[in-house]
């Protein structure tokens, strides 16, 4: 069976890392995290608890990921007078 603890802890991790300031995101580790979810529909027996878990870290690695290209492309300036709108 496939047991959905270690994606949990990954996730609460990466969770946690929203206090991490962007320039120490990892391009590499997030891709690998978004990359790593995909693989969920191909396990078998499906299994939801699974499935939701992974879904979670996807998510969550997307959120890093804009971040750090947030922080790496655009100016302070254009990123203050986004958020003002």
């Amino acid at each position: 069976s496939v047991h959905f603890w270690a994606p949990t802890f990954k996730c609460i991790a990466n969770i946690a890392d929203f206090q991490k300031p962007p320039e120490n995101i990892s391009y590499l580790h997030q891709i690998g995290i978004y990359t790593h979810c995909g693989y969920i529909v191909f396990v078998l027996p499906k299994n939801w608890n699974f499935f939701s878990v992974n879904v979670a870290m996807a998510a969550t690695g997307v959120y890093q990921l804009s971040r750090k290209i947030k922080y790496d492309y655009v100016p302070e300036g254009e990123a203050a007078a986004a958020e003002n709108e």
